[in-house]
């Protein structure tokens, strides 16, 4: 989960009592999920200057706060469902605002590990609404990477919209400013185009009347084609240095659009062997994802050859995603038995402004690797679709052709192609993962 709610605020609790008076309740982490997360987690701890012992009767007593840090406890060790009842339990003990935040926005993951997406979303409602949960946590956390697939998460996101809640819309103007990295100096050219502009409209504008006079003749009159040639000289002016300026907004645009495309395939959702859903961006300076999309047969040869050079292609960081055309709805997540001893899956750091940091976890990626198998499997096929034939559009491609994608280990598209790849070509082409090039391509 990808945030606990008790402490995020860092506030201070104190409790009353009749003999030592008011006593600080001090929020200190503790990593409840060591597989799992490692900033997100906090108890909340109760100290006193006298002594306490376990046969404290107030010890046994219930409190939302006891029952929200025991219900992640236990959903760190695989047990959803007794979490959930954990979850509930708190939100029935007249929990203070923070504890309520806390209890529904993790009883909603629970119901996300568990494919519930409406329970999800309801969960998500209440606490967006009632205990002013953040809606850039929901986008955030890799716990809820499988409900971010499901089409209640789009109904919940254009609610906080049309409520005015901030849902990543700056996104436009975060794609501006990785356009101007990208290309620094346009703000510079476009200023001179305004200015070169400016100075030949002024010049012009002094001009017109000399042309005029030059025109109707007379002793005192300018040479007529000397006054010519600078007024075509400054419309020549005006007019090119127009269109460099929206040429260079058009190549502004599609930059963006190339930009955005990039961000929303960094976000869509696998499920790896293990049934553990992630964003494509998880799994960044790990794997070169190979997109497969085409008709079913198509899809399934290529597979079926590039078995012959698993080996080599795993060596290489080669994970097949296969996109059939037409497979718009998404497959049933498989919902897990909850006597069953297997613990749940762990999850990687969530994807926040400091993601690039928490990725550098040697155990983190380590486990995620264990996990990644040959091939996975896409979650929200349409979504996936609309994002190939949206890339065959902007390439020049005619939407619905078989076409295969290979990305580079730092997400970008690295080159694509019509039909299915060369799997020999392939394996000649990219290096080692262990490779100094492949180092140099994350």
């Amino acid at each position: 989960m990808a945030l606990a709610a008790l402490a995020p605020h860092h506030q201070l609790f104190s409790l009353s009592n009749s003999k030592t008076g008011t006593r600080p309740w001090l929020p200190f982490k503790t990593s409840l999920l060591h597989s799992r997360k490692k900033t997100h987690f906090y108890f909340i701890s109760c100290s006193s200057s006298s002594s306490s012992t376990s046969d404290s009767p107030e010890t046994n007593v219930q409190t939302a706060e006891s029952c929200v840090n025991l219900g992640l406890q236990l959903f760190s060790k695989g047990r959803v469902k007794d979490a959930l009842v954990q979850f509930e339990t708190a939100l029935n003990l007249d929990p203070n605002p923070i504890e309520a935040q806390a209890a529904l926005y993790n009883k909603a993951c629970c119901h996300a590990y568990r494919g519930e997406g409406k329970k999800a979303s309801d969960c998500l409602r209440t606490a967006l609404r009632e205990y002013n949960l953040k809606f850039g946590t929901i986008l955030n956390d890799p716990d809820l990477a499988s409900f971010r697939a499901l089409p209640e998460f789009k109904e919940l996101q254009e609610e906080a919209r049309l409520g005015g809640e901030d849902i990543g819309y700056s996104f436009r103007r975060d794609l501006k400013l990785i356009s101007e990295v990208q290309a620094p100096f346009r703000g510079v050219r476009r200023f001179f185009y305004v200015a070169f502009s400016a100075a030949a409209g002024i010049s012009l504008f002094f001009t017109i009347p000399l042309l005029f006079r030059a025109i109707r003749g007379g002793d005192d009159a300018p040479d007529l084609w000397g006054t010519a040639g600078n007024a075509a000289i400054n419309i020549g002016g005006i007019i090119v240095l127009a269109g460099l300026f929206f040429w260079d907004n058009k190549k502004e645009e599609e930059q963006l659009a190339q930009i955005s495309r990039d961000e929303t395939l960094s976000r869509l959702p696998l499920r790896l062997s293990t049934n553990r859903v992630v964003e494509l961006v998880q799994l960044r300076d790990t794997v070169r994802p190979v997109i497969l999309a085409g008709k079913k047969e198509s899809v399934s040869l290529a597979i079926e050859k590039a078995d012959r050079f698993r080996t080599e292609l795993v060596r290489r960081g080669v994970l097949l995603v296969p996109v059939i055309w037409g497979q718009g709805t998404a497959p049933k997540i498989e919902k897990k038995g909850f006597g069953l001893p297997s613990k749940a899956a762990a999850a990687i750091p969530s994807i926040g402004e400091d993601f690039d940091k928490r990725a550098q976890s040697i155990t983190a990626k380590s486990k995620l690797k264990a996990e990644i198998r040959f091939k996975a499997e896409t979650v929200s096929p349409a979504e996936w679709e609309r994002w190939i034939r949206d890339q065959q559009k902007s390439e020049g491609v005619t939407p619905g052709e078989d076409v295969y994608i290979i990305l580079r280990l730092d997400g970008r598209v690295r080159r694509s192609g019509k039909g299915m790849p060369d799997w020999q070509q392939i394996v000649t082409e990219l290096p080692p993962l262990e490779a100094l090039l492949s180092k140099l391509e994350r």
